[in-house]
């Protein structure tokens, strides 16, 4: 778990450097949001994947990144230092942090 929280806090301080659309103050506002995302996951999540069920298989699971940048704009709004301009750039930001992930786990 920490390795994964590690991964991530990295992965999340990396891609808003590269992204222009999303500012990430420091690296420890990217482990504030590596927590933040896990525990979002963990509660929220799995709620939004039941309710939208049928869009995701009728998009073959693709719909799985939608909810993965509503859960980052989600931690938007509730960590400080951390800014994604759009939907546009939390969903850019979704895929980049699931190529990560795969690559890690």
């Amino acid at each position: 778990m920490i390795w994964s929280l590690l991964v991530n806090s990295i992965g999340i301080f990396v891609i808003g450097y590269i992204l222009k659309g999303v500012q990430i103050k420091s690296f420890l506002t990217a482990i504030g949001v590596a927590i933040l995302l896990a525990i979002i996951n963990t509660l929220v999540k799995p709620i939004l994947v039941f309710l939208t069920l049928p869009i995701t298989i009728l998009t073959f699971g693709l719909f799985i990144f939608v909810i993965n940048a509503l859960m980052l704009m989600l931690a938007d709004e509730m960590i400080e230092g951390m800014k994604i301009e759009s939907f546009g750039w939390a969903f850019l930001f979704s895929l980049l942090l699931a190529v990560l992930n795969l690559g890690f786990f």
